[in-house]
């Protein structure tokens, strides 16, 4: 049986100005299905091959696959949508599969708006795919597809849904395909290298509102530190990369197993090959402070700090537990250990005011971070604090849902003015950061690093790509008011979507109200108890 992975041809202008990024899924999805005894596996990178609709056909007609496969995060989903729909047009005996964080969640509104869809994989994809797969080809689907856990489809007018499939258990057996990849088109642009994104671990086990991790893979599950050390020995010796980020969410959770992994890592000499950057918290950094050099000596030169927002409000507001003065203290930790640390804010909420971007500017300067990220708030649309906002959401736009497109608009700015004070809030940044800093504050690697990534940013700037501001008609202050985001306003939430949103929130109220009755039932028996002269009297009675 043939299988095509298809990665769609999307891009923001956020994440992507950094370099190419290797689409991971397809790695560890080829890996697991090979493993299944499924050999005959292609991968088309649209996005980095920036492939239109027309040679995606071309190809796919050529393949003939038997299986057509795409994943998609939400800003994605058309994108893939439409491969699927070429897919049908052009290969219309393959079996076409959508996957991924959006479809997990939103498998009722992509069945909706894209019924051409066979079948939507939700939540982790290998043991799913390797069930479903087989069932393929042995002839078994569509007759078996009840009998798959994790699965959505349609049945005529309904849309089903199959029970969840329990999570990879056994990580052991998680071996990616590396090979499936085309390594020299994946490019780190700072450091100008090959860059790959492994995973140390999978899941979260905190519950921030606006991140979707915790819900997707649910159970929090760490590898083998070794397992992740041959797959990354793999990575440098064969496919030449010399630069990692760990796609966790926040690897060093449980810190004895990142201390393993870096001891791996210098036990086989790879920080002299290869370095690495991570997303963390900033508790995490003030728990490890006496081990911040020890992670340095193992290769990590960068870490993404989630301080998230200035205001002490807005960080309780999204459940981050984190103080705002801890932040400032974190940083300077990671400098003081030669770690390049970069500074994430979002900015966007309905309180957002010049005065709070300038703020955020002001804070931002002041914890002197290396770098420093703004980005837009985007409320997902499967998360606890979109639910929460959900009647105040004018833009159910998906492809916007980008991090660097204003989604929610504030009560005092308008679109565009919110725009254009992020763009000064970076002008300013990164100018000051040019001519005073990047080229005199160290030399050798940190030197080469900080002016490898102001390359970048002036590269993505110069071609109008940056935040998408070409497509958005933003030049300057001059222009805040007339950019078009050019929303598609005939883009809005399915009838099936919003059935299943609002029995959700039904279900967790009664639960809600279980939960009070029962916490209100044992504060009466105890005030009973009390009462009544102890249990003794309790019990006679």
């Amino acid at each position: 049986m043939r299988i095509l992975f298809i990665h769609p041809n999307y891009r923001s202008g956020g994440a992507e100005i950094a370099g190419t990024w290797p689409p991971a899924w397809v790695a560890y999805l080829s890996g697991h299905l090979r493993q299944a005894g499924f050999d005959d596996i292609h991968f088309i990178d649209a996005m980095t091959d920036d492939i239109p609709d027309a040679e995606l056909a071309r190809r796919m007609a050529e393949l003939r696959p038997d299986v057509v496969g795409v994943t998609a995060i939400t800003p994605s989903i058309y994108r893939a949508e439409d491969a699927l729909r070429i897919a049908r047009d052009t290969v219309p005996d393959a079996v076409r599969v959508l996957g991924g964080v959006h479809a997990t969640f939103m498998f009722r509104q992509v069945l909706s708006e894209a019924p051409w869809i066979d079948v939507i994989v939700r939540g982790e994809g290998e043991e799913v795919c390797a069930a479903l797969f087989t069932a393929i080809a042995e002839g078994r689907w569509p007759s078996d597809r009840t009998r798959i856990s994790g699965l959505a489809y349609r049945d005529g007018d309904e849309i089903v849904a199959t029970p969840a499939a329990g999570t990879v258990k056994d990580l052991s057996r998680i071996r990616p395909d590396w090979s499936i990849l085309e390594w020299e088109k994946y490019v780190y642009i700072p450091l100008n290298t090959r860059v790959a994104i492994p995973n140390l671990a999978r899941g979260c086990p905190f519950t921030c509102s606006f991140c979707s991790q915790w819900k997707f893979w649910r159970d929090y599950r760490v590898r083998d530190p070794k397992d992740v050390v041959d797959e990354i020995e793999d990575l440098v010796d064969r496919h030449g990369v010399g630069f990692f980020i760990l796609a966790d969410e926040e690897p060093t959770i449980n810190r004895k197993k990142f201390v393993a992994f870096c001891e791996e890592l210098i036990a086989r000499g790879l920080p002299d090959k290869v370095t690495w950057g991570i997303n963390t918290r900033v508790t995490d950094i003030y728990r490890d402070r006496e081990l911040l050099s020890f992670y340095r000596r193992a290769g990590l030169v960068h870490v993404s700090l989630g301080t998230e927002a200035a205001a002490q409000m807005k960080l309780d507001r999204f459940n981050k537990e984190t103080r705002v003065d801890e932040n400032k203290t974190a940083i300077r930790l990671l400098r003081e250990a030669d770690i390049l640390v970069e500074a994430q804010f979002i900015v966007g909420l309905d309180n957002e005011t010049p005065e709070t971007l300038e703020e955020t500017y002001r804070m931002a300067w002041d914890w002197q971070p290396d770098l420093a990220n703004w980005s837009m708030y985007t409320p997902w649309p499967f998360t606890p604090l979109f639910q929460e906002l959900r009647d105040q959401v004018e833009v159910h736009d998906f492809s916007k849902y980008n991090f660097v497109t204003p989604i929610m608009k504030p009560a005092a700015m308008e679109r565009g003015e919110l725009l254009d004070g992020v763009m000064k809030n970076y002008r300013r940044f990164y100018m000051r950061k040019a001519l005073f800093h990047y080229p005199w504050r160290g030399t050798g690697f940190r030197r080469r690093y900080l002016l490898g990534c102001l390359y970048a940013f002036m590269k993505a700037g110069f071609a109008r790509t940056f935040y998408d501001l070409g497509k958005a008609g933003y030049w300057g202050p001059q222009t805040k008011n007339s950019v078009d985001f050019h929303f598609d306003d005939t883009r809005q939430i399915a009838d099936a979507q919003l059935a299943d949103w609002e029995a959700a929130a039904d279900r967790a109220a009664r639960a809600t109200e279980r939960r009070e009755a029962l916490r209100q039932q044992m504060k009466d028996r105890a005030e009973a108890r009390a009462c009544g002269g102890g249990t003794r009297q309790m019990e006679d009675s």
